[in-house]
């Protein structure tokens, strides 16, 4: 188990502002008090986030979703690159039913949500009050998040080489808990942290946004050469939720070839990825395992295309696990994996002849052009089907329709 940081469990951690969450609608908003009406996509959800790009703006703060009868549900309005947004989490979304709410303000904030604190160029986030990752920016080659603790209050990513902890393996110090970067661009390796690697530097901060139902950190960086010179450059968006039972983070990011024509190579090294804890490990042979959207498991999943993959295994304890989701969205969906049973964990869709297919998986991305990659992860109790991975699928990538509409 990982032992975090004193300050990181002593600091007091102090809200900022509001949210963003998962699928997109335009209303237009009255100045009267507001109707928020959830449409089922046909599909029962359970924890279902939801953003909404509102025409009329709302000053920014804490509301409530009122329903007919039961508990008001936390919201939030918030501003995100000159749009005006309302971001809530609803606690569940059958699929035959639309439900409506009163959008009402929430003067007394009760809910403490996501908190996204800043630390010099750093971000420390809570969830209800509760340690949840650090994303660190000046602490290495690349952006990373660590420690990272899972829903019952124990880390759930490597924490070496940051720390070394009893027990832990030792290897591979360039996975560094749960980042994002790739092995070949240009032929430059952004992977590895061996002499003439390249660099990925946080060129700014776009948003900064906490809130009772979502967290939103929008970024900017420059992927650089071992000479200083500007590859790529990309903007991530990453939206952590304020869910009961699960930690629930959104991961978009568009890379730009924004200095002439880049190539992503095909390496088995790369791309969005994390290091889980050693004693998830398959080859520990104490319980842990991997599991695909095809039915895949263990060293059947490497390299191999899925929808979702999920890595579950003991924690201490507990059985826990971690997984991602690839949303149809994404640049090649479905994504190969490098998900090792050793403990790496990433998604990789470049890496095909590595992967033994037949075709390369090198892509070009043109002068002034981009691609842009989604995924979610969750971090859960249980095994993959205690924790409904596929149903949280089908939330991802089904989302409900949502009307706001002026009050009367």
């Amino acid at each position: 188990m990982t032992v975090l940081p004193s300050t990181f469990q002593r600091r007091a951690w102090t809200a900022i502002a509001l949210t963003s969450a998962f699928s997109l609608v335009t209303p237009a908003l009255a100045d009267a008090p507001a109707r928020v009406t959830v449409r089922g996509s046909g599909v029962d959800l359970g924890e279902t986030p939801v953003v909404v790009a509102l025409k009329k703006d709302l000053p920014a703060g804490a509301y409530v979703l009122k329903p007919g009868a039961g508990d008001s549900i936390a919201a939030n309005v918030f501003t995100d690159g000159g749009k005006t947004y309302l971001g809530t989490v609803l606690p569940c979304v059958e699929g035959s039913r639309n439900v409506t709410y009163t959008l009402e303000r929430d003067p007394t904030n009760a809910s403490e949500g996501v908190v996204l604190e800043r630390q010099g160029t750093n971000i420390r986030v809570s969830i209800s009050g509760r340690p949840f990752t650090e994303y660190l920016t000046d602490a290495g080659p690349k952006p990373y998040y660590f420690p990272v603790i899972g829903p019952t209050g124990v880390a759930i990513t490597r924490a070496y080489p940051m720390q070394k902890v009893q027990g832990e393996d030792n290897d591979h110090p360039h996975q560094r808990s749960f980042w994002f970067t790739h092995g070949n661009v240009n032929d430059i390796d952004f992977w590895s942290e061996t002499p003439n690697h390249g660099s990925i530097k946080e060129t700014g901060k776009k948003t900064v946004v906490s809130g009772p139902a979502v967290g939103v950190i929008r970024t900017t960086d420059d992927w650089l050469g071992p000479d200083g010179k500007t590859v790529c450059e990309d903007e991530r968006i990453v939206r952590i939720y304020d869910t009961k039972d699960t930690r629930v983070l959104d991961f978009d990011i568009t890379i730009t070839a924004s200095n002439g024509p880049v190539t992503f190579g095909d390496t088995k090294e790369g791309m969005f990825g994390l290091r889980v804890p050693s004693s998830m490990d398959v080859n520990r042979k104490k319980g842990g395992k991997i599991t695909n959207s095809e039915g895949q498991t263990d060293d059947d999943a490497w390299g191999k295309p899925a929808s979702w993959v999920d890595y579950a295994g003991p924690v201490g304890s507990e059985t826990l696990g971690i997984a991602i989701l690839n949303h149809p969205d994404s640049f090649r969906y479905p994504t190969t994996w490098h998900v090792r049973t050793y403990g790496l964990f990433a998604a990789n869709p470049f890496g095909w002849h590595d992967f033994g297919r037949a075709e390369r998986g090198d892509h070009t991305i043109p002068d002034g052009q981009s691609i842009t990659f989604r995924y979610r992860v969750i971090f859960h109790k249980g095994e993959t089907a205690q924790a409904g991975i596929p149903a949280a699928f089908e939330s991802y990538t089904k989302p409900p329709d949502v009307d706001v509409t002026p009050g009367e």
